[in-house]
């Protein structure tokens, strides 16, 4: 759900990233700024949604599938919070937006790590059929 919330977030940050760099660069620089921006953050916050749906859906399930989709997703989402402070610092968590997605991917990196790999692994009802 967390990452679901981070895509949101990410989705209506949008605009507001927009509005500062054409209020604090030139227009010509700001019209060279803004698409790339755009595409960016338009194209993670889509990307985040159906990731956090996935992962949602796959955490109950038992099969080594569904396993496999959400620890892959923790270990993912677990390096997001130091890649974030080791490529941009801390100069920009005076900004509101910021400081919530920032909380946001701890929370999800904790939650994430926390139930993927501390639930007991038990066999589905189908898969121990098969065998």
């Amino acid at each position: 759900m967390l990452l679901l919330l981070l895509g949101i977030v990410h989705l209506v940050a949008t605009p507001h990233i927009a509005a500062l760099i054409r209020h604090s660069v030139s227009q010509g620089a700001a019209d060279n700024l803004i698409p790339p921006m755009l595409l960016n953050h338009i194209l993670v916050g889509l990307l985040l949604i159906p990731l956090g749906f996935l992962t949602f859906y796959a955490a109950p399930h038992s099969a080594r599938w569904a396993q496999v989709i959400f620890r892959t997703t923790a270990l993912t989402v677990a390096t997001l919070p130091l890649t974030l402070l080791a490529l941009m610092g801390v100069r920009y968590f005076d900004a509101p937006l910021f400081v919530v997605g920032f909380l946001l991917v701890v929370a999800a990196s904790v939650t994430l790590l926390l139930a993927a790999f501390t639930r007991p692994s038990t066999t589905g009802s189908t898969e121990t059929a098969r065998n």
